[in-house]
This record gives structure tokens, C-alpha cells and sequence, in this order.
């Protein structure tokens, strides 16, 4: 392979990057033309959603809100393996597959059950002050 037709493959390669970069520049380029700007004390305040700003932005979250998350991230995992799972299963031991699948969904339904005993999914909220 010579080296000037290496790097005909390689400008490919280039032509995509450039246009990659086009895309992610040009939107950036017509907000900063367009968008409207504002000045005065009205910018220098926070702005939350919209909405008045209420005590400090440092509080403490519960662990209870952690909890919730991380098995929310671990459910999350475990149904987008899942679906390869199913994939690749059903190439002749079809009883075998369902057995291990239902073991599977059934560990999953335990951890559930044992959060909702220890109170992961209950949200106790503080009486607000006024």
C-alpha cells in the first residue's frame, strides 16, 4: 500500500472530524449571535427554575436519597444486561434459560422487597417553615 493512497483513507477520516466539529460549533456560534444578552442587578442574583429562591443552597440530603439512587443505578444495570441475556439465550435449552432468567428476575424482586422492609421508598418530609 503507497503512503499517498494511506492517506487518502486517511482523509476520510478528517472530513468526518471537521464536519463533527462543524456541528458541535455552529449552533454555538448562531446562539452567541442571537440570543438576547441582559444587563443590570437582575443578573448578577441566582436563578433556580424560575422560581424564588428559598434558604441556602448548602443542605443536607437524607442517605435515604442515596439509597434510592444507587438502587435505582443497579436496577438500571441490570435490565440493560438483560436484554443481551435474552438475546443470546434460546440456542436449544430453552427450559435451562427460563429457569436461570426467573432465579435472576427473582434475586432482583428480593432486594426489592428487603429496600421496601428496611423503608428505602418512603419519603419522610419536613414540615416547612414560614
Amino acid at each position: 500500500m503507497e503512503i499517498p493512497e494511506a492517506l487518502q483513507d486517511f482523509s476520510y477520516v478528517l472530513v468526518f472530524l471537521v464536519v463533527a466539529g462543524l456541528f458541535a460549533l455552529v449552533p454555538l456560534v448562531i446562539a452567541y449571535l442571537i440570543a438576547p444578552r441582559s444587563y443590570g442587578a437582575a443578573r448578577d442574583e441566582i436563578y433556580e427554575c424560575g422560581m424564588p429562591i428559598k434558604g441556602s443552597a448548602w443542605i443536607q440530603v437524607a442517605v435515604v436519597y442515596y439509597l434510592f439512587a444507587l438502587l435505582f443505578l443497579a436496577f438500571d444495570v441490570d435490565v440493560l444486561f438483560l436484554f443481551p441475556v435474552l438475546l443470546a439465550y434460546n440456542k436449544g435449552y430453552a427450559w435451562r434459560d427460563l429457569v436461570e432468567i426467573t432465579i435472576f428476575i427473582g434475586i432482583l424482586s428480593l432486594v426489592i422487597v428487603y429496600a421496601w422492609c428496611r423503608g428505602v421508598f418512603t419519603w419522610k418530609r419536613r414540615p416547612e417553615n414560614h
